[in-house]
């Protein structure tokens, strides 16, 4: 049987479109920066969040030099806090859990994402630069108001961050905005 040199070449041009798609699924799926939730987060009570230390009260807590965690609660239909306010110039990382369904966790305008499952802590280190605004909203359905499920982030200056953060220089105990 013979096969004519353009019928080779658009075989051989096929075969190499399908295996370059199946080689970019497979990288998408398994590629650098791509994570599934972390196992190395213990799991929450999503019935109980009131009870667990990082949850009951979200906020937004230094950890180190320019280091800091944000604790988000997502729920049927916002994000608490709201807005969360993070220091400019500084490493955050987010620790976000849901209390009722299964909800996303997308920082507008950026590459910070996430799914933010009941029971489940998904972790996501981001840095910030000069103050900002940013939007936060819900990118997995989560019913009938999903559409209106938005929160949002502001980046403060270092000083403003400090003052809005309770006053633990003063010692009043206040508590501040958060």
């Amino acid at each position: 049987m013979h096969v004519h040199s353009y019928e080779k070449i658009w075989l051989a041009l096929g075969l190499g479109l399908i295996l370059l798609l199946i080689g970019s699924v497979t990288y998408g799926a398994v590629g650098p920066g791509v994570s599934m939730v972390a196992a190395d987060q213990p799991t929450v009570d999503p019935t109980a969040l009131d009870e667990d230390d990082r949850f009951a009260e979200p906020r937004v807590e230094q950890v180190g030099e320019n280091e800091y965690e944000a604790y988000v609660v997502a729920f049927q239909f916002g994000f608490e806090p709201d807005p969360i306010v993070l220091p400019a110039n500084s490493t955050v990382t987010f620790m976000v859990t849901s209390r009722d369904v299964t909800h996303g966790f997308e920082v507008v305008g950026t590459n910070a994402n996430t799914m933010v499952i009941p029971g489940e802590v998904s972790t996501l280190t981001v840095e910030t630069g000069g103050p900002t605004e940013y939007g936060v909203i819900c990118n997995e359905y989560c019913g009938a108001a999903h559409h209106g499920m938005e929160g949002s982030i502001e980046v403060v200056p270092q000083e403003e961050f400090e003052e809005s953060a309770g006053g633990s220089s003063d010692g009043d105990g206040s508590g501040g905005d958060q």
